[in-house]
């Protein structure tokens, strides 16, 4: 590497990652001008565009309308759409374009979804780098082609490297050819660039080759000024240490403080960029083969079936359904059913879902009492897990009040776990992504990354108590939900870390940091 230092390049910001805890309950609309987007004076006259954002997997996607031709489009579309809908009804447009820019392996595509909802949206897709669908794409694009939104002209621009196919798209006007915004997709990201790690290992290397290249030439001859768009901000694995733009992000900004822009060599770009990759969730490789084949079209679905005690009861007694738990951690320690998941009442659970669940398994929900059940459906639906048989009418109190069993855990505050720590009669378990482990943990902790814990329960003794951190106490719950369910006495901390660290409790480090993709750490 030259120009940017390894501990740069796995800097304290992304290691925050995956542990998003609370988030709201519906995707949000972020509106123009909002957290660093561009706001509406930068657009043409008559020219929306809104951001809507979907927690957990932190993905963006975009709303871009021409009111005066009364039309719209959609770069990136998540699965479910209603929030599509509602822009388009609310601004008085119809969608005429679902727009990909590349064949996405984190969520699945809401394209189809969208033509088959509205009946007016036309699906374009990239073609470049051999890119085939075993569906009808309506528009195949390749490099130079354009799209038009009405007085919106939107041109390709291939980047390949995160995948072989994929587009970027800049906005001007039919009248004058001046860019005023550009869509990044999966390539360019607020102080990262996309992974190039897949599509297999033996095409790792070629692929972060191709992304050297496209930084260095498919924008070049964009305006510094250009705000930029990516499909994706902080905590998304698709990229190392995905920043949160200071400001209005525009292309100007990426050359002068992306590392990966000041890195002039490639074999020292290419070390960089695959050094510094997280590790990839086990469930894409599904999305890249839902998306690629054409992902279900699910309709307007009705809400899943409310369920007394005693018919949920005789749903989950089988076995043949899988139970998962949305409250979040207190009212999961106060109590559950046994033998729950816990994924707490958020948008984070996709992706959680999508590294826990078992695809072959349909599901059975309890959510909050006053909660309802399609946001869960609906959030698990992002990843693929669409079979939802039912959910608890009541929640735990109507569980709790028909006599049924429940079970409980034990948590310990921060000060607890100083004060106890180390011991011989409890564990310490700390299940962080590695980069947040080499950024600071406890003293005595034991390591084992959260998606990895079911396989390597072996490492734990089983006698003796579990206590589990991570970053805020969502992945903790869910890892001690996991735990419980193999036989462990499992217990968890909240606020875990952010807690330790605001409480000024002594923080352990490794000497040197380890590959961010190696889930493997010497334990405290």
């Amino acid at each position: 590497m030259s120009l940017v230092t390894r501990r740069e390049l796995l800097g304290h910001a992304g290691a925050l990652g995956l542990g998003v805890a609370f988030l709201p309950h519906a995707a949000r609309v972020v509106r123009a001008g909002e957290t660093g987007r561009p706001a509406r004076g930068e657009t043409p006259d008559g020219v929306v565009l809104e951001v809507v954002e979907s927690g957990g997997l932190s993905h963006y996607s975009y709303f871009l309308a021409d009111t005066r031709a009364g039309v719209a489009a959609v770069i990136d579309p998540r699965r479910d759409v209603a929030a599509y809908l509602k822009l388009a009804e609310e601004h008085g447009v119809t969608i005429t374009l679902a727009i990909e820019t590349h064949v996405h392996a984190d969520f699945v595509s809401g394209a189809r979804e969208l033509a088959d909802r509205t009946g007016t949206a036309k699906i374009a897709a990239s073609v470049e780098g051999g890119a085939a669908y075993g569906f009808p794409v309506d528009r195949k694009l390749k490099d130079g082609d354009t799209l038009n939104v009405g007085s919106i002209r939107l041109r390709a621009i291939h980047t390949p490297g995160h995948t072989p196919e994929h587009l970027s798209y800049v906005a001007s006007t039919k009248k004058e050819d001046r860019p005023w915004s550009l869509f990044t997709g999966d390539f360019l990201f607020i102080g990262s660039i996309g992974r190039p790690d897949l599509m297999g290992v033996k095409n790792t290397e070629g692929l972060a080759q191709k992304l050297y290249q496209s930084v260095r030439t498919a924008y070049a001859d964009l305006p510094d000024a250009l705000p930029i768009h990516p499909a994706h901000g902080p905590g998304s694995p698709c990229g190392a240490n995905i920043q949160k733009p200071k400001g209005t992000p525009t292309l100007g900004r990426e050359r002068d403080a992306n590392p990966y822009w000041r890195i002039e060599d490639q074999a020292d770009f290419v070390e960089a960029l695959l050094a510094a990759q997280p590790p990839i969730p086990y469930y894409w490789p599904r999305m890249k083969q839902v998306n690629a084949a054409g992902p279900k079209v699910l309709g307007d679905r009705p809400a899943p079936e409310a369920l007394a005690p005693a018919a949920f009861e005789k749903l989950i007694a089988g076995g043949d359904v899988q139970l998962v738990d949305t409250q979040l951690m207190f009212g999961y320690a106060g109590g559950h059913i046994r033998g729950a998941t816990d994924l707490g009442y958020n948008e984070v659970m996709s992706l959680w879902g999508g590294w826990t669940l078992d695809y072959d398994k349909p599901i059975a929900l309890v959510v909050p009492e006053t909660a309802d059940a399609e946001g869960p459906r609906d959030w698990l639906a992002r990843v693929d897990l669409t079979e939802v048989q039912g959910f608890l009418k009541g929640g735990m109190t109507a569980w709790v009040k028909s006599g049924r069993p429940f079970d409980s855990f034990q948590t310990m505050s921060v000060r607890e776990v100083h004060e106890t720590f180390p011991t011989d009669a409890m564990q310490l378990l700390d299940v962080r992504q590695p980069s947040e482990w080499d950024m600071g943990h406890v003293k005595g902790a034991k390591y084992i990354f959260l998606p990895e814990l079911p396989k390597r329960l072996n490492e734990l003794d089983r006698s003796k108590p579990v206590v589990v951190y991570c970053g805020n106490g969502y992945r903790a719950t869910l890892g001690a939900s996991l735990l419980r369910q193999n036989g462990f006495d499992a217990r968890t901390v909240p606020g875990s870390w952010d807690a330790w660290t605001a409480a000024g409790l002594p923080v352990q480090t490794p000497r040197s940091p380890g590959k961010p993709s190696d889930t493997t750490r010497r334990s405290a």
